[in-house]
C-alpha cells in the first residue's frame, strides 16, 4: 500500500478529447483513482450551456451495474462516484472501455461518452505455488533446461509480466522467453551438479512487472539431485492447434500429443499430464496420462473462453523421470447459442396524452454475446402502436412518441419488444415495456342536449325542485370534476338568480321563491358546467322553465255592475215580448285557459221562471210574456263560474222591475236594450265571421298536415280524419284523432284569449291574429295536456 500510495499521484491521468464526426466524446481516466476525481468538463465538451443542464433534466442514464461516475449539474464536471478496478470487468482486454450514456430533454438528445480506463500497476506478479520441486539427475549436462512455472499479473500492457531474476548461484541460471501468449522462464545448468557433494538446491525466482517502480513475486525451487535416466522425453512438435466448437459434448477427443523417449524400460515409458491452463479456467481440458489424448472435461463458452493455452508435459517412468513440455493453443469456435437479451429504462413514469412527437419515453438496448453474424441483432415493435424505436447508435435504441395519445381510449400501452439476431438458425427474445399514460384536461363537460324545458305550478312552495341538469366529462380524476352554476342572470328583464338555484355538486336546479302565472309565465336561464382541470374547461345548456297556470283567480264582474255600493237594477215594460233584452252582464277571469273559461248561470225567486240568461255571453233575457200573476220586482242573482279544477265563482244580485209605462222613463234608459240589442247583432255577426275565418285556416292547416303524411306514408289513415263541429252556442270544435280542439268566442268581446292545449310539449310563444283585418285580435297559446281552445 505505501508502495501504492507514492506510485497513484503520478498514475492519475486525465485526457479527453473530441470526436466531433461521430456525436460523442471520449475520456480517459487511470483506475483506483480517488472518488471525486474530475475527468472532465462534460457541459463544455457536448457544448451545452451549463445553467440549462438541470433545466433540460440532464442525467446519466446507462453503463454498468455500477455508478462509477457522476455529473455535477452546478458546474458540468464529471467526476469519480465509485471505486474504477479495471480487472474487476476488462480482465483480460488490452483496452478497457466503459460506455457511458448521457439524456438531455426539451430537446430530447442522447449523448455517448466513452471512457477508457487506464490500467496502473495495482497488482503484482504471483505464481501459482509457493514452492517448486525440481528433480535433475548429477549427470545432466551443463545447458540442460528445465521449464519453470509461469507468472501471472493481473495488470496489462507496460505493468504486466516482464521477465524472471534468479537469485546468485553458481549451478544455475534463468533464460526468459516472451512471446505473444506470455513471459516464461526456463531454469538452465550451467554447472555439472555432484549428488555427493550437494543433494539439493534451494533457489528463489523472482517475477518482475514492467511498472516503474516494478513489482515482484516470488517462487521457491528446491532441487533435488538424483543419479539415474538421462534421457528426457522429447515431444514431436514443440506447440499443437486445435479448433473446437463451443457445443462440443463432453468427453470429446480433440488432439493427441506424443512424445517420444530413448531409455528404455520404465525409463521410456512416458505419462502425460496438464501442467498448465495459462489464464484459463483449471479442469476445462483434460489428458489420458497412457495416450496423451485430450478430452474436454467441461462445456466450453466462447463468450468466456475465445482460446485455452494448455502446457502439457511428457514424463518418463525412469528414476529420477525425465520429463518435457510443448503447448497446446485451442481456439474455441462461436455458435449461435446466446439469444439477444432486451434491457430496458423508462425515462418517464407516465407520458401525457398531449406529449409532443418525438419525445423520448425509454431508452432500450440489445446485447448479444456470440460473435460475428451471430451476434448482429435487429430489434423492432411487434404491432402497432403510436411508438417507434429509433436507433442512437449500435444496438442502443430511444423508444419515441409517434401518434395520438389518447387516455379516453386507452391509458397503459404494453408494448412488446422483439429482437432477433442473424445466427443460423437466427435464436431471438422478446420483451414487454409499459408505458402508462396521463390524463389532461383536454375533454370539455357535454350536455346531453343544448335544450331543456321544465314545468313548474305556480303558488309552488319555496325550495321546490324544477330540473336536475346532468353534464359528462371524458377525462379522468380532477378532470371529470364538474361543478354547476347559473351563468346567464336575467329573463325577460328579470334577475333569474334571486328566483333559482342551482346545487353545484349535483346540477339540481330549486326554486327560491313562489310564482305567480299572472306575473311571470316563462324563465330561461343558461347554466354552466365546468371542470376542475388546468385550465378548466366548460359547456353550457339553456333552460326553459314554464309556470303552468292554477285556479287561484274567482272571476270578476266588469261595470257598471262591479262598482262598489252600486243598485244594481233593471226596468222592464209589462208589455215586454218573448226574448225582450233586460241587461248584459259581463265578468274576466286572470287565469288562462279552462281557468279563464267563463260561464254565466242565474237563480229567480221560486216560481217566477221569467228570465234566462247566456251562459257564454252574459245576457239577460225574457223567456215568455208578463202576466198578472208576476210579481213587480224580481230579485236575480247571477253567477258566473270559471271551468277550473275546483271551480271558483262570484255572484251578484240584480233587481228587475216591471213598470207600465215606459214613457214616463228617462229616454237614455228606455233606449238601452234597443242599443244592447243592435250591439249584440253585430257581435253576432262578427263571431260568425271569425268561425268562418278559423274553419277556412283550420281546413287549409289539415289539407297541409294531410300532404305531408301522404307523401310520408304513402296514404292517409281513417283515424286522421278531421271532424270540425259548430255550437248553437257559437262555440266550435277541431279533432283530430286523439287531439281536440274547442273554440268559445263571446259575441261582445273585442279582444278575446284562444288558449289552445296540444297533446305533446313544449307551450309555444303568444301569438297575434288578426281576423279579416278588423279589431278583433286573438291570442293563442299553447298549454300542457287538455287538448282544448278557450277564446
Amino acid at each position: 500500500m505505501d508502495f501504492m500510495g507514492c506510485f497513484m499521484p503520478f498514475t492519475v491521468m486525465l485526457l479527453c478529447f473530441w470526436k466531433v464526426s461521430s456525436g460523442q466524446i471520449a475520456y480517459s481516466v487511470a483506475e483506483e483513482v480517488k472518488k471525486g476525481t474530475v475527468v472532465g468538463n462534460i457541459a463544455k465538451d457536448l457544448n451545452i450551456d451549463v445553467h440549462d443542464m438541470e433545466a433540460r433534466l440532464f442525467q446519466l442514464v446507462s453503463g454498468s451495474n455500477k455508478k462509477y461516475f457522476d455529473v455535477n449539474l452546478k458546474t458540468g464536471v464529471l467526476f469519480v462516484s465509485e471505486r474504477i478496478d479495471r480487472e474487476d470487468f476488462c480482465a483480460f482486454d488490452q483496452k478497457c472501455v466503459l460506455n457511458i450514456e448521457a439524456l438531455a430533454q426539451n430537446p430530447h438528445h442522447l449523448y455517448r461518452i466513452e471512457i477508457t480506463i487506464v490500467d496502473i500497476n495495482d497488482n503484482a506478479p504471483h505464481f501459482p505455488l509457493n514452492t517448486f520441486k525440481l528433480n535433475i539427475t548429477e549427470n545432466t549436462s551443463p545447458g540442460e533446461r528445465f521449464l519453470l512455472p509461469v507468472a501471472e499479473d493481473d495488470d496489462i500492457g507496460s505493468n504486466a509480466l516482464k521477465g524472471y531474476r534468479l537469485n546468485t548461484n553458481e549451478f544455475f541460471s534463468v533464460d526468459v522467453q516472451t512471446d505473444e501468449q506470455s513471459v516464461s522462464a526456463e531454469l538452465v545448468l550451467q554447472k555439472a551438479l555432484d549428488r555427493e557433494k550437494q543433494s539439493a538446491l534451494h533457489l528463489l525466482l523472482i517475477a518482475l512487472d514492467g511498472g516503474k517502480p516494478p513489482k515482484t513475486g516470488t517462487l521457491n525451487i528446491i532441487v533435488d539431485v538424483i543419479d539415474v535416466n538421462d534421457n528426457s522425453p522429447v515431444f514431436i512438435k514443440n506447440i499443437y492447434k486445435v479448433k473446437v466448437k463451443e457445443n462440443i459434448a463432453l468427453g470429446t477427443k480433440i488432439l493427441s500429443v506424443s512424445a517420444s523417449d530413448l531409455d528404455e524400460d520404465s525409463n521410456g515409458d512416458i505419462v502425460y499430464s496438464i501442467s498448465g491452463h495459462g489464464k484459463s479456467k483449471k479442469n476445462v481440458f483434460t489428458i489420458i496420462p497412457e495416450t496423451g489424448q485430450i478430452v474436454v472435461n467441461e462445456h466450453l463458452d466462447y463468450e468466456e473462453n475465445r482460446a485455452v493455452e494448455l502446457r502439457v508435459q511428457a514424463r518418463d517412468k525412469g528414476s529420477p523421470p525425465k520429463s518435457t513440455h510443448c503447448k497446446v493453443l485451442v481456439e474455441i469456435l462461436d455458435e449461435n447459442d446466446n439469444a439477444p437479451e432486451i434491457k430496458t429504462t423508462p425515462l418517464l413514469e407516465s407520458v401525457k396524452e398531449n406529449t409532443k412527437l418525438g419525445t423520448a419515453v425509454a431508452l432500450v438496448t440489445v446485447t448479444d454475446n456470440d460473435g460475428g453474424k451471430n451476434g448482429v441483432v435487429r430489434l423492432s415493435i411487434k404491432g402497432f402502436f403510436p411508438f417507434l424505436l429509433e436507433l442512437s447508435y449500435k444496438n442502443h435504441y430511444s423508444l419515441l412518441v409517434n401518434g395520438v395519445l389518447d387516455i379516453e381510449n386507452i391509458s397503459q400501452y404494453n408494448i412488446p419488444l422483439v429482437a432477433v439476431d442473424e445466427g443460423t438458425p437466427p435464436l431471438s427474445s422478446s420483451a414487454i415495456i409499459t408505458v402508462n399514460i396521463a390524463d389532461v384536461n383536454d375533454n370539455a363537460p357535454r350536455f346531453p342536449t343544448p335544450l331543456m324545458h321544465a314545468y313548474i305550478r305556480e303558488n309552488g312552495q319555496v325550495g321546490d325542485f324544477v330540473v336536475r341538469v346532468f353534464a359528462e366529462d371524458s377525462d379522468l380524476g380532477r378532470n371529470a370534476e364538474l361543478s354547476y352554476s347559473l351563468l346567464e342572470n336575467s329573463s325577460n328583464g328579470a334577475r333569474v338568480s334571486p328566483m333559482i338555484n342551482v346545487n353545484s355538486v349535483n346540477g339540481e336546479i330549486y326554486t327560491t321563491q313562489s310564482f305567480n302565472y299572472e306575473e311571470i309565465k316563462q324563465l330561461q336561464f343558461i347554466v354552466e358546467a365546468t371542470d376542475s382541470g388546468v385550465p378548466p374547461l366548460s359547456s353550457n345548456v339553456t333552460v326553459n322553465v314554464f309556470i303552468l297556470d292554477e285556479n287561484d283567480n274567482s272571476p270578476v264582474f266588469l261595470p257598471p255592475y262591479s262598482d262598489p255600493g252600486s243598485v244594481n237594477s233593471e226596468n222592464i215594460p209589462y208589455s215586454a215580448e218573448v226574448g225582450y233584452f233586460v241587461a248584459k252582464v259581463r265578468a274576466v277571469d286572470s287565469d288562462s285557459g279552462y281557468n279563464a273559461l267563463l260561464s254565466y248561470h242565474i237563480t229567480e225567486p221560486k216560481g217566477t221562471n221569467l228570465f234566462r240568461i247566456g251562459t257564454s255571453t252574459g245576457e239577460i233575457r225574457t223567456k215568455r210574456r208578463m202576466s198578472d200573476n208576476d210579481l213587480k220586482t224580481h230579485p236575480l242573482i247571477i253567477t258566473v263560474s270559471d271551468h277550473g279544477e275546483p271551480s271558483l265563482s262570484t255572484s251578484m244580485s240584480i233587481e228587475v222591475v216591471v213598470v207600465e209605462n215606459m214613457d214616463s222613463l228617462q229616454p237614455s234608459l228606455r233606449q238601452v236594450p234597443v242599443k244592447e240589442e243592435n250591439f249584440s247583432n253585430m257581435n253576432l255577426y262578427l263571431l260568425i265571421a271569425i268561425v268562418s275565418v278559423s274553419v277556412i285556416f283550420l281546413l287549409s292547416l289539415i289539407a297541409l298536415i294531410a300532404s305531408k303524411c301522404y307523401r310520408t306514408d304513402g296514404a292517409f289513415s281513417s283515424s286522421s280524419v278531421p271532424v270540425v263541429t259548430t255550437h248553437p252556442d257559437g262555440s266550435w270544435s277541431y279533432s283530430k284523432s286523439t287531439q281536440q280542439y274547442d273554440v268559445c268566442f263571446s259575441s261582445d268581446t273585442l279582444k278575446s284569449d284562444v288558449v289552445v292545449f296540444p297533446s305533446p310539449f313544449p307551450p309555444a310563444d303568444a301569438e297575434l291574429i288578426s281576423i279579416n283585418g278588423g279589431d278583433t285580435f286573438s291570442r293563442i297559446q299553447t298549454l300542457p295536456s287538455t287538448g282544448k281552445t278557450q277564446n
